[in-house]
């Protein structure tokens, strides 16, 4: 991938893997547009870089996918790039009850998301060169934490999908990449990430945004990040390591 020159959107742009993300784009040249639920702090990305383009969406919402797009090709129509980064990951025990509307929430932005922005790009991607759908889904897609089950469970069900619409989009020349990070110390997960028990939250969002980087521009189409890579080739042998 070369990663100048393009035009790209960033779900789930405003912090954490996003933001460093959408840094690393500004540095090599690129138009970044972020997107985001909290109208503050994408005020607040945009202070920090004021190159930055925004645009309020909570990618839960079917309505709001639809009119970020028509919004992205009507301002945007150069855009190139893809990049489903939004998430949710909640703490949840199973032994209790639950919030199924945590849960459909989660479902929708984890995994609907993503499949509807998909069938929703093509038409605008199809016969583009140097279109790109980046799926940001996570070590925890090849071995889950018991602690996020539903978090994993949809991070699974992003790279099947992924794999799928690879193979499926090969005729209409847009490139599907998936990312996998590792742990990285952000927000996501909310108080069970400040659990002061935890040790090692991971590597920091720059670190992991470097990385990407460098890994996209060799062509992979699935990039394991740090220790994303060794969850995926030992897959459920760590299992057992991970939820101690």
């Amino acid at each position: 991938m070369n990663i100048q020159q393009n035009t790209i959107l960033i779900t789930g742009g405003a912090t954490g893997l996003g933001l460093a993300l959408a840094e690393q784009f500004l540095i090599n040249n690129n138009t970044v547009i972020i997107c985001g639920r909290r109208k503050d702090k994408l005020e607040e990305a945009k202070l920090q870089f004021p190159l930055l383009h925004t645009r309020v969406c909570d990618v839960s919402k079917k309505e709001e996918r639809i009119a970020l797009i028509d919004w992205l090709f009507k301002n945007f129509q150069q855009t190139n790039v893809f990049i489903n980064n939004a998430g949710i990951q909640n703490y949840m025990s199973l032994t209790k009850a639950i919030n199924l509307d945590e849960v459909t929430n989660e479902i929708e932005t984890n995994i609907t998301a993503p499949i509807h922005f998909a069938n929703l790009l093509l038409p605008h991607f199809s016969g583009k060169q140097n279109s790109y759908i980046i799926n940001i889904t996570s070590g925890l897609a090849f071995s889950p934490l018991a602690l996020v089950p539903v978090y994993c469970a949809t991070k699974a069900a992003l790279h099947s999908f992924t794999l799928s619409l690879r193979h499926q989009l090969k005729p209409t020349g847009i490139q599907v990449i998936e990312v996998a990070p590792p742990i990285v110390d952000t927000n996501l997960g909310g108080s069970g990430r400040n659990d002061n028990n935890i040790t090692h939250r991971g590597i920091t969002v720059n670190e992991f945004a470097l990385e990407t980087i460098i890994a996209l521009q060799t062509n992979e189409v699935e990039i394991a990040v740090g220790q994303a890579s060794n969850i995926r080739l030992k897959r459920e042998e760590m299992f057992p390591l991970m939820n101690r």
